[in-house]
This record gives C-alpha cells, sequence and structure tokens, in this order.
C-alpha cells in the first residue's frame, strides 16, 4: 500500500517515460538500441598553440584515484578500466550490448566502481599539465583515450550504460579543449569521440528526465555543450539540434529541480555541488563561444542555487554538511583541494551566476577560474546570515559572534527523499563538524548497509519504535513521504536563533523539535509524544576520545549535557559509520538516548567549557 501511495507522488508522465523506457529496451524496439559506431582513430589532442602558466593538479601521475578520495597505484602505463576497487579485481567486459548489463548484477558489484574512472576526470589532470608544455602528459592524454576507446567500443559494456556517465566524459573533453586553446579547432578524432556520446545520450533523454534529479541537468549540459561544439566545428543539422534541445532542457530542469530558496531537487550538499558544476561548464561554454545567453528565469535560479550552497560551505576550511546522498562527485576537479573542499564549485558558480566572488582572498578556489578564462569581479557576496529555506526543506543557524553554525532537516517533500532525516542537526564550530550525518556509503553494498546509511538511525533525530521515518519500497525510494504537522519557524535575536518544527510518524507518533543557538551554546529540546514502547535520540559526534557521564559526554572543551521532564533517559554511547567519501566507511560514536514515556528530552551542546 505505501508504493501505491508513493507512485502519484512522483509523477504520471515520469512514471509513464520509465515504463517506456523499460519496455522499449526489454522488446529492443527502442531507438537506442539502433545505434551503430565505425573505429574512432586519431588523436584527440593536438599540441597546445600557447603555453599556460598556473597551477596545475598533481593527481593522475602514479597513481588512479577513484570517488575523489581512494588512490590506488597504477598496475602498468594505463588505467584498467575495469577494474573494481573493492574487490581488487578486475570485471571482465562484457563485450554486449550495454543494456544487456544489469543495474546491480551480484557478479559485478557496485558498477560505480567501474564508472568512476571512466568519467575522465583524469582527462583534466593530464590536459592542465599538457597546457604548461609537458609533452609527455599530452602523449599519455592521448594514448589513455585511445585505449579507453579500444576497451569500451561505442555502446558495449558497463560505460556506456548510462546517459549521465557519457555526458560527464562530453563535459570534461571540452573543458580539456578549453584548457588546450582547441575549442575551437577540434581534431576529428575528438569531434568523432563527442559525436558518439551525444548520440548515445539523446534517445534516453526522457529517461533521465523522469527522475528529477542530477540525470537530466547533467544530459542536458551535455548535449548543449558538444551539440554546439559539433555545429561549429562541423556545421551539421543534428549537432545544432542537439543543442537547441539541451538549451531547452536546461531551462525546463532549472525551473523546476531549483526551489524558490536555491534547494534542489534531490535535499543532498554533494550532489548540489554535481548539478551546479554542470551549470557552470554549460554556462563557460556558452561565455567562451559567443553563444546567446539563458533566459532571465534561469539566471535568477542558477544565481539562488549558488547562494544556497555557498550559505552551507565553510569559508575557512571548505567542507560542508554531510546531508542527504553522497555519491563521491566532484565534477569539475580543477583543484587538489580534495573531495571535502566545496569552495572552488562555489566560487566559480557565484562568479558565473551571481557577479560576485564568495571568498575575498586568493586561493585554490580561484584555479578553476584561472583555467577557464573567467575574470574574477572585484563585487563580493554578502556575509551569509540565518535562513530558512522553506521550499526544501533546509534551515541555517548561524552565529552573530561566533564561528557557529547550525543545519537543520525538516520534511518538505516535492521530490523523492533520499534520506529519512527529519528534523535532523550538524552542528560546526570553528570549521569542525561536532554533530554530523551519514553519507551514503555505497549503492550497491549488503542490505545493512544500504538500510542503515539512508535510514533514520544514521541520523541525529528520533526513531521510534525501531522503525525508520519511512518505509522503504525500493534501493532509491522511501514511501510514505513525511509532511510538517507544525512550522517550520525561524527566529532571529541579538544574540540567539529559534527554530521549531514538528512532524507525525505513520504510526502516529508526533516530534517537536526546538533548536536554540545562542553564544557558546546550542540547546535542542525533543517533545515526543505517540510511540508504543521506546523512543531513541541520537547524536552522532565528531570522532575522539569522548568521556561518558551521568548527564552526557565531554571532549576537551566540549560538553553535551542531557535532561528531561520526567524518569530520568537511559544514555550510552554506542558505535556507528559513516562515509565523508563514497566507497569508505569509518566509525564514530553515537550518544543514544532512550525513552519510554512520551515526554520532553533537552540536549544542550557547550563549547569553551572550562
Amino acid at each position: 500500500m505505501s508504493l501505491a501511495r508513493t507512485l502519484p507522488r512522483l509523477g504520471v508522465r515520469n512514471l509513464g517515460r520509465v515504463a517506456a523506457y523499460r519496455l522499449l529496451l526489454a522488446t529492443r524496439l527502442h531507438p537506442v538500441c539502433r545505434l551503430a559506431s565505425g573505429p574512432i582513430r586519431g588523436e584527440s589532442f593536438a599540441p597546445p598553440g600557447r603555453l599556460r602558466e598556473g597551477e596545475a593538479s598533481h593527481y593522475w601521475r602514479d597513481s588512479a584515484r577513484y570517488f575523489d578520495c581512494i588512490e590506488l597505484p597504477l598496475a602498468g602505463n594505463r588505467p584498467d578500466w575495469h577494474y573494481r576497487p573493492a574487490s581488487g579485481a578486475s570485471v571482465a567486459a562484457s563485450g554486449r550490448p550495454w543494456w544487456e548489463a544489469g543495474d546491480f548484477d551480484t557478479q559485478l558489484g557496485d558498477i560505480k566502481d567501474i564508472w568512476d574512472i571512466s568519467r575522465f576526470n583524469w582527462v583534466l589532470a593530464l590536459a592542465q599539465r599538457a597546457a604548461r608544455g609537458d609533452g609527455q602528459n599530452l602523449a599519455q592524454l592521448n594514448d589513455w583515450l585511445a585505449d579507453w576507446v579500444e576497451h569500451n567500443p561505442p555502446y558495449t559494456g558497463y560505460n556506456w550504460k548510462c546517459g549521465q556517465e557519457a555526458s560527464i566524459r562530453v563535459m570534461h573533453l571540452a573543458m580539456a579543449a578549453l584548457i588546450l586553446g582547441q575549442a575551437n579547432d577540434p581534431l576529428p578524432g575528438l569531434r568523432a569521440l563527442v559525436r558518439v556520446h551525444l548520440a548515445r545520450v539523446r534517445p534516453t533523454v526522457a529517461y533521465a528526465i523522469a527522475q528529477d534529479n542530477n540525470h537530466g541537468i547533467c544530459e542536458a549540459a551535455a548535449l548543449f555543450i558538444g551539440g554546439a561544439w559539433l555545429a561549429q566545428a562541423d556545421g551539421d543539422a543534428t549537432a545544432r539540434a542537439w543543442m537547441n534541445q539541451g538549451r531547452r532542457q536546461l531551462e525546463e530542469r532549472a525551473v523546476r529541480l531549483i526551489a524558490d530558496d536555491g534547494g534542489f531537487s534531490m535535499y543532498s550538499v554533494t550532489y548540489h555541488r554535481e548539478f551546479l558544476d554542470a551549470l557552470s561548464m554549460a554556462e563557460v561554454w556558452r561565455r567562451t563561444q559567443g553563444l546567446p545567453a539563458f533566459s532571465a528565469c534561469y539566471r535568477d535560479r542558477t544565481s539562488r542555487a549558488a547562494r544556497w550552497l555557498a550559505a552551507c560551505v565553510h569559508p575557512q576550511s571548505g567542507n560542508a554538511p554531510n546531508i542527504g546522498a553522497n555519491d563521491g562527485t566532484r565534477l569539475l576537479p580543477l583543484t587538489d583541494t580534495g573531495y571535502r573542499d566545496f569552495r572552488p564549485s562555489v566560487q566559480l558558480a557565484c562568479v558565473l551566476f551571481c557577479g560576485a566572488r564568495a571568498y575575498g582572498e586568493t586561493g585554490g578556489w580561484d584555479v578553476p577560474l584561472h583555467w577557464l578564462d573567467i575574470a574574477i569581479p572585484d563585487a563580493a557576496l554578502p556575509a551569509t546570515r540565518s535562513r530558512l529555506c522553506g521550499d526544501s526543506g533546509f534551515a541555517l543557524l548561524k552565529s552573530r559572534s561566533e564561528d557557529v553554525q547550525a543545519f537543520m532537516r525538516f520534511p518538505h517533500y516535492r521530490f523523492r527523499p533520499s534520506h529519512a532525516d527529519p528534523l535532523h542537526v550538524d552542528l560546526w564550530i570553528d570549521g569542525r563538524n561536532i554533530l554530523r550525518g551519514p553519507g551514503s556509503y555505497r549503492y550497491h553494498a549488503e542490505p545493512e548497509w544500504l538500510d542503515y546509511f539512508p535510514g533514520v538511525a544514521a541520523h541525529n533525530t528520533v526513531q521510534f519504535d525501531g522503525l525508520d521515518a519511512m518505509p522503504r519500497v525500493g534501493r532509491f525510494l522511501f514511501g510514505d513521504w513525511l509532511r510538517l504537522a507544525d512550522g517550520p519557524v525561524l527566529e532571529e535575536g541579538a544574540d540567539r536563533q529559534d527554530f521549531v518544527a514538528a512532524y507525525r510518524h505513520a504510526s502516529g507518533a508526533r516530534h517537536e523539535r526546538k533548536v536554540s543557538l545562542r553564544i557558546g551554546e546550542l540547546e535542542v529540546c525533543d517533545t515526543i509524544a505517540g510511540f508504543r514502547k521506546r523512543a531513541v535520540v541520537r547524536w552522532r559526534l565528531m570522532p575522539g576520545a569522548w568521556r561518558v557521564n551521568a548527564q552526557g559526554v565531554s571532549l576537551d572543551r566540549l560538553r553535551l549535557t542531557v535532561q528531561s521532564d520526567g524518569e530520568p533517559p537511559g544514555i550510552r554511547l554506542v558505535e556507528g559509520w559513516e562515509a565523508r567519501c563514497y566507497g569508505e566507511k569509518d566509525r564514530l560514536p553515537v550518544l543514544e538516548i532512550e525513552m519510554t514515556r512520551p515526554g520532553r528530552v533537552t540536549t544542550r551542546v557547550e563549547w569553551k567549557v572550562t
């Protein structure tokens, strides 16, 4: 019944698109099944006409880099395009058309292991070094691309299965051409490589649109960039049609998926960066090629989206809350600043879409602007203040006198939620993530991990009677989407910010949470009722040697204490898990507060305790 109630929320047209896609693939009647391509020959990039200066990435020299976090030595002169770091073994190339490969084959494992290095992140690093005159890196770039094509012939095998993955390759090839000064005169081999990719993307765009997520935006960006590129180079009508479709789809997706408050349909900080990077690459291409501007409505939405992400990022560390799904994507890795540093993406997007810098001082976050020939404006964004994002279900409480931020999630779902995180709280003090979210770990893993990371038990909130906040009805789908019972309300004072919201669980239980940020203290008051046997409040703590006492826990000058208005709750420190990067999980301490009767429990986090 939960699935039946949830499917209409996904949209009748979207369900129809998915059903048609799957039926046509199963019957081999889909136009994509008729694609064919001859061999792709010739080098992709020529020596640069002029040498460039600038900070180039040091990645991809003697090691392969998976999910922008996991470094593994290269076994030979070229990557193994079908190697799985999770198992330490290679998967045999299927040799079959991509549509015959399963999504989650047990033998294959996590297909993202194979997809990741085939996104061509390495193309950017090698292009940067080649642009500085390193002929060995230019030869390596052409050699690796030829080797990739040899082991992944068009439309055959795992690396052609996903239209978004093909789109990311197109975007990275285009950015490499800009870096090497070859966007206006691409070699025939590069044009052929881009063309076979766009021919793969175009027939399945409707399926990507049906997801209402990053896929439709990335595929639209690739069609716009690649179509404009080939239309200029080859002058053919097909490429021009791809460009026009990409432009239309970018405009439509931005209006639909970006909320008025700037939040994105996926309710995820890392996915927000991914789609924003795709939009940034489309805008960079538009500007460098002198193409007409996007609509005023599109520019307004992209500006809001850039400001939303800027508000989430700690300006000194570059880190951001690990809220929502996290698939290990840093879509435009032109710097070595690392996966958890969001500043390069924020700076680029704010310059492009807001006409202002997010960060005033010069740093690694300016490197993408240099390589993509985007001037840095004098104007700067105003400092972030507390804000309520009612459309996307986020709230930010920001201290006016301390380097302290608290982020809240609340259930307001226009699109499918990926995590059961109602009223989750993230706390940051001096750039340290004191109370933190879980991430995703993997999308193909043992069932206990697939349940744990997105579930309510892996968030800083309340769990009723051992139930998840929403029933899981699919690998990427929760049912019975929660709704607010009260709130959200955010109030600001001179030295205090308050947030309050409440929701009711399908079982009848109710949770109201009031979060108050004051100088030196965060207070969270949870009013809990309607459960049968027990309710558990969890606080996922930053790793460290926390000491347990009768009132709570402490670490150095941090103290977390718990009080209730009834019988003393049970307090225990247990082991939990987090995944800051995709494919890796680490232990962390979790404080559990168990209540067996309705009532109010107050958690107080104090810092600078003497």
